[in-house]
């Protein structure tokens, strides 16, 4: 076994973010008394990707990202609301979300099987990552979870994954394999860090980024394929 350290990336690769975020946005808009749900979705979707992408590249903070966004949702259909306070209420929404995809926990159970410690590396908000983790029942799985809003760093700086590698018993590098869906953040991370990393990639997408993923996969089953070869 030539990696000890497996670093998970959680929304898109463990965790199923599309289904939790509809449910809470539903749940948002319905408190905020919205007749049309599906026009401010359509809308607000694409918008706060942009703004997740803005972050990673350091134009925005991740304060203005939260704060911010539901006030934009709301002005592009010309009402003035306060972006804090629906902030904290979709939080708390999506905090009580623990959609998870088909076969992740059997996956997780596999590699622990087979001696492998387990760590989830996340950009997120505290609050709603730990919550969505504990209602998912994936939380026991990991040795520590590690979230960007914590370490003051996210990826795909190289300071992220060194303030893992600080908090990680016997830590190393030639050890560690980053595992997730996202190139700008999760590959290009490890790539950053001198890290291996596994691109998921269950769409098939094509890589039209600057990262270099050491391998790819397009399953689970894959992914334990590629490990076993190791």
């Amino acid at each position: 076994m030539s990696y000890k350290f497996l670093l998970f990336d959680l929304d898109h690769t463990l965790l199923d973010f599309d289904a939790a975020e509809d449910v809470a946005l539903t749940q948002l808009l319905k408190e905020e008394g919205v007749s049309d749900i599906q026009i401010f979705k359509d809308y607000y979707v694409p918008m706060n990707k942009a703004l997740w992408k803005d972050l990673e590249e350091k134009k925005i903070t991740k304060q203005e990202l939260v704060n911010t966004r539901f006030s934009r949702l709301f002005a592009h259909f010309g009402m003035i609301k306060d972006g804090i306070h629906l902030a904290e209420r979709y939080q708390f929404y999506l905090a009580q979300q623990g959609q998870i995809f088909s076969g992740a926990m059997e996956l997780l159970d596999n590699l622990i099987d087979r001696g492998y410690e387990l760590y989830a590396a996340t950009n997120g908000i505290t609050t709603i990552q730990t919550g969505r983790l504990t209602q998912s029942g994936l939380a026991p799985y990991f040795n520590q979870v590690f979230i960007s809003e914590q370490l003051k760093t996210q990826k795909p700086d190289a300071l992220f994954y060194e303030r893992i590698g600080q908090q990680i018993p016997g830590f190393s590098k030639e050890k560690t394999v980053m595992i997730g869906d996202s190139l700008t953040a999760d590959i290009q991370g490890g790539n950053n860090a001198g890290i291996d990393t596994i691109w998921y990639n269950p769409h098939h997408l094509e890589n039209k980024t600057q990262a270099h993923p050491t391998y790819e996969v397009d399953s689970y089953q894959a992914l334990l394929e590629i490990l076993d070869k190791l």
